[in-house]
């Protein structure tokens, strides 16, 4: 795993947790929240804290080694980004959550940069909003409140 080698080249202890909190990541082949990475890690070493998953979950974002991300959900999830970078349109109605390539935002990425200086870490996030099916829904919904508002 090339994490593993970029933590010993950055001067990193490979730690019995940091490899078990590495290893939970890499195998879930997508999002997992800390929560998620503790209970996996306990079942493995039952004494590991929860504020030590989240020190290495820290670490490995400083390194770039994996993304966090608000999925609406009310906390965030992590994973690798060795995968590649990838985004999520998540819709606010149905929960929905749609990938999208890390490409799409390469000119926002430049024009941030050329416009304000700023240099911005897109490395993951969900954009919200309303998904294909939901959106004519939203249209019903809105015109009925409307006409409702006009009858006061």
């Amino acid at each position: 795993m090339s994490c593993t080698i970029t933590l010993q080249q950055k001067g990193y202890r490979l730690t019995p947790q940091r490899m078990m909190v590495l290893d939970i990541i890499h195998d879930s082949k997508g999002h997992i929240s800390a929560e998620e990475i503790h209970q996996r890690v306990r079942q493995r070493y039952p004494f590991v804290n929860i504020s030590t998953v989240y020190r290495t979950l820290n670490l490995l974002k400083k390194l770039h080694l994996i993304s966090e991300t608000d999925m609406g959900e009310g906390y965030v999830r992590y994973e690798l980004l060795e995968r590649g970078r990838h985004h999520h349109l998540v819709c606010r109605r149905c929960g929905q959550s749609f990938a999208f390539e890390h490409e799409s935002l390469k000119p926002l990425q430049a024009r941030l940069l050329k416009e304000y200086g700023f240099a911005a870490d897109l490395d993951h996030f969900a954009i919200f909003g309303l998904c294909q099916r939901c959106r004519p829904a939203e249209g019903k919904a809105g015109a009925r409140e409307e006409s409702q508002r006009g009858d006061d």
